[in-house]
């Protein structure tokens, strides 16, 4: 047995997993898996997969593939070439064109909408208006007379009305107009609004996706589980010295939680059977591959919150 497979043997004994739950989770065949442990490297389909197979098998067993392979880069034929595979954008016709039939559909009503809400506007102050010219002049004299100012008498200090009676205003009389209270001075206090957290594809290097973070501040990191997975964060980047979580799922509907407040770099084995939300927004990565998943999250410029929005 070589000393890279005495490594990863020792890793999957460590973690109780025998080498059917690593076929199963890497998708590499068991007879492969065990050429492997015992450095019998003729026995893999050819040279171009020994590394791939290597690195999966590390991550699947909670270690740094990288640092694996720079450890035992002799130990690995030399003439194996380390395949790199880089994201492909596929263009999404179908979903273009439904927002394209949509904004159509959407166009239009915003228009008929406008129209309808002008005729309802003209119907209401033109035909339901009530027509000045009806009203009855009587009414309208009768409200003239009563309402025709009082008689005042400067000697006596009272305020005269048409039908003959008087009251002192120093008395407090029926005639006595009510005093309003000035208005207060008092503002509603509004309740301060916290903003809502989003998550922003920046760009993609390599086989690492880059997401900005925002508003910048403490954020809540879940973790959940459809399946046996390994997670790994460090702290800052991938070159981070700290692991802040490092943790192997055993099963479905499993969660693991951490709180972070700046940059950190987010390593699955399995990233389609472990979703990702920040503060219970959904970090869409479209990885359904059964492949690994590299991530940077880093907190946006600008105003910050020191609670999770939820």
């Amino acid at each position: 047995m070589s000393d890279l497979g005495a490594l990863l043997q020792k890793a999957r004994e460590q973690r109780r997993l025998s080498l059917d739950d690593i076929q199963e989770l890497t998708k590499i065949r068991k007879r492969y898996l065990e050429a492997i442990e015992e450095g019998n490297y003729s026995v893999l389909p050819g040279s171009f997969y020994v590394r791939a197979f290597v690195k999966n098998y590390a991550e699947a067993v909670g270690l740094d593939a990288d640092e694996v392979l720079r450890l035992y880069n002799k130990e690995i034929p030399s003439n194996v070439p380390e395949q790199v595979v880089e994201p492909i954008q596929r263009p999404r016709r179908s979903q273009t064109q439904a927002n394209d039939r949509w904004g159509k559909w959407g166009f239009r009503t915003l228009m008929w909408s406008f129209l309808l809400l002008i005729i309802v506007v003209v119907y209401i102050y033109a035909i339901k208006q009530p027509n000045k010219d009806n009203v009855n002049t009587t009414d309208q004299t009768k409200m003239t007379d009563q309402t025709k100012a009082p008689d005042y008498n400067p000697d006596k200090d009272t305020v005269k009305n048409n039908d003959n009676s008087s009251t002192n205003e120093s008395t407090g009389g029926k005639d006595e107009v009510p005093v309003t209270p000035p208005p207060t001075d008092e503002t509603p206090v509004e309740e301060p609004v916290v903003p809502a957290t989003t998550l922003t594809l920046d760009r993609s290097s390599g086989s690492t996706d880059y997401y900005k973070v925002a508003p910048a501040g403490t954020h809540k990191l879940v973790f959940k589980a459809t399946g046996a997975a390994w997670i790994g964060v460090k702290e800052n980047n991938k070159n981070g010295k700290k692991y802040l979580l490092q943790h192997s799922f055993t099963k479905s509907g499993e969660t693991t939680e951490l709180d972070i407040n700046g940059p950190v770099y987010i390593n699955i084995g399995r990233a389609d059977l472990v979703d990702v939300t920040v503060d219970g927004v959904l970090l869409e990565d479209g990885n359904g591959t059964g492949k690994p998943h590299r991530m940077q999250l880093d907190m946006a410029e600008g105003e910050t919150t020191e609670t999770p929005a939820q």
